[in-house]
């Protein structure tokens, strides 16, 4: 029989895991995509492919990855306040287009209005996030009146960044349509990338001070801080070689890199944290074990 924690337990694996699924489907039809052009040849961006029939997979992946980032909560109150703004930030990624439809495509484009998709798209996020924005609040008011001892000001500020960040996208939105469509898809995509990084950086930081506590069996390297510098590295890399030889697709590279080691990090979170949830938050001069959480019950 399977105790409730253990029900909890199952939903962060299923959560992390559907997310490195939604990349396997994003790279599977890009590949799909590949090998129907004639000549083979590639967008100059991964959303670029916003113009072929990759479309409804690149936007239906990049929100359902958004909204598992968003609901799945982080092992520490700043991680989980990273992982609400790149959620956040998700659908901005998806919904509005680069500017340009690109020069490689498998079948003819046919744009429509593409001003009019964001606007109903996006207000539509709009409308739809400001009461759930409204309905965190009322329950970070009621957990602090009902559990005072474990509340902490992070709620208040992961609220704040939130709204912050929903309340200026919005702003964007009404005052200025034009520059919005044309930029808000750069914007959220550059801080949504910085969250992740910051994500995995976190966790590197968390589970050095894991092995140092002997709470799990010692490994050669820390996973994480594998994953960060190759996240850091690599792009500086390739954008290094971009600026010095010239290289058309340096930016579908680039995305590509990071998207898969996103995908590397939660395999990585996956199999560390199986059959705890959440990893329990270790203070940075602990020096001896303690136990590991049991259930991800919070």
């Amino acid at each position: 029989m399977t105790v409730p924690g253990g029900y909890a337990i199952k939903t962060y694996r299923y959560l992390r895991m559907a997310m490195v699924a939604m990349i396997a489907l994003l790279a599977v039809s890009l590949v799909i995509e590949w090998s129907k052009t004639d000549p083979h040849c590639l967008q100059t961006s991964i959303s670029a492919y916003y113009y072929t029939p990759v479309r409804a997979i690149f936007v239906g992946s990049l929100i359902t990855i958004g909204v598992c980032m968003v609901v799945l909560k982080g092992n520490t109150e700043p991680e989980d306040i990273l992982l609400n703004v790149a959620g956040i930030l998700a659908p901005g990624v998806a919904l509005v287009p680069t500017p340009g439809q690109g020069r490689c495509h498998s079948v003819p484009v046919v744009l429509g209005d593409a001003a009019a998709n964001v606007t109903n798209n996006m207000l539509a996020v709009f409308v739809v996030g400001v009461p759930c924005l409204l309905l965190a609040a009322v329950f970070i008011v009621r957990d602090r009146i009902r559990q005072p001892a474990g509340w902490t000001p992070m709620y208040v500020l992961g609220l704040v960044v939130a709204a912050l960040i929903f309340g200026g996208g919005l702003a964007w939105f009404l005052v200025d349509r034009a520059g919005f469509i044309a930029n808000a898809h750069y914007a959220a995509a550059i801080v949504m990338f910085g969250c992740i990084v910051a994500v995995v950086l976190l966790n590197a930081e968390q589970f050095r001070r894991k092995q140092r506590t002997h709470a799990v069996r010692h490994s050669p390297a820390n996973r994480y801080s594998v994953i960060a510098a190759a996240m850091v590295v690599v792009p500086l890399l390739m954008f290094g070689w971009k600026k010095a030889f010239g290289w058309e697709h340096a930016v579908l590279w680039i995305e590509g890199t990071l998207i898969v080691l996103f995908a590397a990090f939660w395999i990585s979170q996956t199999q560390e944290l199986w059959n705890e949830g959440l990893r329990q938050e270790l203070p940075r001069s602990q020096a001896t074990p303690s136990p590991l959480r049991s259930s991800a019950a919070e």
